[in-house]
């Protein structure tokens, strides 16, 4: 499904050269379920971000079934992130003053979607996440756990067809975490291909098909 090619990124601060990503090379299969690890700074995210075509690299490819991203315009990069990418990061990122409903509303704004087929859907993500009873809640009257899962609504309700994730339970208790591990490998099964990138115990136990560590901006180690 994806296929990544010799992606470097590099950054220059205070005329400092900082390696972010230094020749990574992955193959990542449809459906699968791939668990990257590694320590802070490794260039986890930055790959995350590279493959929902938030950045672009300073080198390499990322071949997509709509091409490769590194030779696409931000226009056409939108569109992927719009029709076919899911991400949901540690931030939740959702607007204060909308509802939980709302904020997963938004999720399908670019992706062509009447307002009515939007909030059906909205609806629909956030009940089979277990939120059918707090869709007209804001944000600061919801735990932090719930705020996890209407950011993931968010990210799951374009069904899209892979689901990226940057540590994701880094603000939640431990049972909030298992229960986040459940919904992913649900999803796994169900046939989305996810790629978890995190620190969290839990999630790094739970059942992925294959496991990448980074360090200093490399693949340093893949499973079969």
């Amino acid at each position: 499904m994806l296929r990544i090619r010799d992606l470097r990124r590099v950054y220059r601060i205070g005329g400092q050269e900082v390696r972010a990503l230094d020749g990574v090379s992955l193959e990542i299969r449809e459906g699968e379920y791939l668990r990257i690890v590694g320590a802070s700074g490794s260039g986890k995210s930055t790959l995350l971000n590279l493959l929902g075509g938030i950045d672009r690299p300073t080198s390499g490819g990322i071949i997509t079934p709509i091409g490769d991203l590194t030779l696409l315009g931000r226009h056409e990069r939108s569109r992927w992130r719009a029709l076919h990418v899911g991400m949901v990061f540690q931030t939740f990122n959702l607007i204060p003053h909308r509802t939980a409903l709302q904020n997963v509303e938004l999720g399908l704004l670019f992706a062509g979607f009447e307002r009515a087929e939007r909030l059906r859907r909205a609806r629909e993500t956030l009940t089979g996440l277990g939120l059918g009873d707090r869709l007209d809640h804001r944000p600061s009257a919801l735990s932090g756990g719930e705020q996890q899962r209407v950011a993931l609504a968010r990210a799951l309700v374009k069904r899209p067809r892979i689901l990226l994730a940057d540590e994701l339970t880094g603000n939640l208790d431990e049972e909030n975490s298992a229960s986040i591990a459940r919904t992913f490998a649900d999803l796994n099964r169900q046939g989305m291909t996810i790629v978890l990138v995190t620190h969290d115990h839990a999630l790094a136990a739970a059942d992925a098909d294959r496991s990448a560590r980074m360090s200093y901006g490399r693949i340093v180690w893949e499973s079969a």
